[in-house]
């Protein structure tokens, strides 16, 4: 696939397609990408398209990627495409990335609080996704969120986790500000910082909570429990993942 941000390259890119994937990494740009991708994809004769927003996308968002992806569906909307916005939940897939082992121990230190969401896996979206390009029609202008089967906290979350894996497992809250301050230490994007922070703020408010059937009835599929996602992804558990956030020492 051509860059997003390459008009030319996204045009020739969409010759001959029907229905296409939109789904732009959180990072600057994603309007300019959008703008591009619905014009070329008008020019082209594309007929249908599934968006990846976000489930905290709202005009009052306070973060400014999820804003964006509001605007862009918006935007989606008033195209002739046949278009279906599709607004997940945090991804199961977060378990691996702010997960430490140590010392035989894993440990999730998140801002999320008391927050509860039903972690939905990557594989159980891309059914969805692939059952809405072969038949848009249904879902034209619908904005549907997608969910795991349970409704959870990081409390929970980790109490499955270490029966599942049969070493403690400890979730242990953390400000956003100390969040904030190790993704900046890990040389994540401020775009990246700024969102994920304003996250954090809306699951404890509640805004990533719920759960559905789209799974099931869109994408003909059982979603994936949290015990099944790590029991699939055992070896992702064997080591710390890439942005855990480390305990802060003292002395």
């Amino acid at each position: 696939m051509s860059d997003l941000h390459d008009l030319d390259g996204m045009t020739a890119a969409l010759h001959g397609v029907t229905g296409a994937y939109l789904c732009h990494p959180i990072l600057p740009g994603l309007i300019e990408a959008t703008t591009y991708f619905a014009q070329a994809a008008t020019k082209t004769g594309v007929r249908s398209v599934v968006n990846m927003s976000q489930i905290s996308a709202r005009r009052e968002a306070g973060s400014n990627a999820a804003r964006h992806h509001w605007l862009c569906e918006r935007l989606l909307d008033r195209t002739g495409l046949l278009t279906a916005h599709i607004r997940p939940t945090f991804f199961a897939e977060w378990l691996t990335t702010w997960w430490e082992k140590r010392d035989s121990q894993g440990y999730l230190r998140l801002p999320f609080g008391d927050g509860r969401h039903a972690p939905i896996t990557a594989a159980d979206q891309s059914h969805v996704i692939g059952a809405l390009l072969l038949d848009p029609e249904p879902h034209d202008r619908a904005a549907l969120t997608l969910h795991g089967p349970t409704e959870l906290n990081h409390y929970e979350i980790a109490r499955i986790m270490s029966t599942t894996l049969g070493i403690p497992v400890h979730y242990e809250p953390v400000s956003v500000e100390e969040f904030a301050s190790a993704m900046t230490e890990r040389g994540l994007p401020p775009h990246l910082i700024q969102h994920l922070s304003n996250v954090a703020v809306d699951s404890q408010n509640g805004i990533f909570a719920g759960t559905n059937h789209v799974v099931e009835e869109i994408g003909h599929r059982t979603p994936l429990s949290v015990e099944q996602f790590v029991t699939e992804h055992r070896k992702d558990f064997d080591t710390s993942g890439p942005y855990y956030v480390p305990a802060r020492t003292t002395g």
